[in-house]
């Protein structure tokens, strides 16, 4: 769908869901259309659906594609972002599933990380370096103060055990840890494990949407000497247990807007971009003009 046909479609700026196709399906979730959005870097995972909660519309992506068709090796992290950006996203909630690595983030209990490690080696963290134009964000402080603060504030109001902060290890997958790598990876201070929040996060900051992560502890890992080990099957069913909790979470979230964007997020390009304007290709600024053109 062309931006043109985009903005006639959209009445305000969009808060987004990014995670399980089960979020716009929950009650009190009015559909107001499905958008299929081609993007310069290919095709997002699945159709945008856009819904309405409590006069606020939402984007909803599901990151695996409908059904979970994907790995997370195979998902168009580029596309999916981009297409936030274009359907003018300000705001990106992301729901993940992640292991514990810490005794007292138990199975069940939110965590709204503020710092992150990516351990990932096949996905391309940038929209810039490809074409002529090269930036660099800074990811000193990754995630939106403004939104994980809502988020943890919201998740408690809504009785989940909430501990805010904390580090998100990313490891590509699809395989688990070994015991060796949890038990690493613990030695390094992490709170939780996944494998989806990288590049997302990167990837928001360079298209200047705030980001934070509504993170659901499934499991212990590997690493706990008492409790059983990680495996699908157990994450699946902790989600299940836990999805209505998540969704309670992100509506009473998206009641708490508008929200004025006082954070660094909405001009994380400023100075950033260090490639000569002048010698820019054309091409590879009409691809990238959502993100850069109020800075050249």
């Amino acid at each position: 769908m062309a931006v043109k046909e985009i903005e006639r479609i959209l009445e305000r700026p969009l808060i987004g869901v990014i995670g399980g196709s089960g979020f716009y399906s929950m009650k009190g979730v009015k559909i107001l259309e499905e958008l299929r959005i081609d993007t310069p870097f290919g095709s997002p995972s699945s159709e945008y659906v856009l819904g309405s909660i409590g006069g606020n519309t939402v984007a909803f992506l599901a990151r695996h594609g409908k059904g979970h068709r994907y790995r997370l090796s195979e998902l168009n992290y580029k596309a999916n972002i981009f297409g936030f950006k274009l359907l003018g996203v300000k705001w990106l909630i992301s729901v993940s599933a992640v292991g514990s690595m810490k005794e007292e983030i138990e199975p069940g209990h939110i965590v709204i990380p503020n710092q992150f490690i990516d351990l990932t080696r096949k996905r391309d963290p940038s929209f810039f370096g490809h074409g002529g134009i090269v930036a660099h964000v800074s990811m000193a402080d990754p995630v939106c103060p403004l939104l994980s603060s809502v988020l943890s504030r919201e998740a408690k109001a809504a009785g989940a055990a909430v501990h805010e902060g904390g580090i998100y290890v990313c490891i590509e997958g699809p395989q688990f840890s070994t015991r060796a790598e949890s038990n690493l990876y613990r030695s390094w201070g992490v709170s939780v494990i996944g494998m989806t929040n990288m590049p997302e996060v990167k990837l928001a900051r360079e298209a200047e949407i705030c980001y934070a992560t509504l993170a659901m502890a499934t499991d212990y890992d590997c690493w706990h000497e008492t409790q059983e080990d990680v495996t699908a099957e157990k994450v699946i069913h902790t989600l299940k247990q836990n999805v209505e909790k998540a969704q309670e979470i992100v509506k009473r979230v998206v009641s708490q807007f508008p929200i004025e964007r006082s954070c660094h997020c909405p001009n994380a390009l400023k100075d950033a971009i260090i490639t000569d304007p002048a010698v820019i290709p054309d091409e590879t600024y009409q691809k990238l003009k959502p993100l850069i053109s109020k800075y050249i």
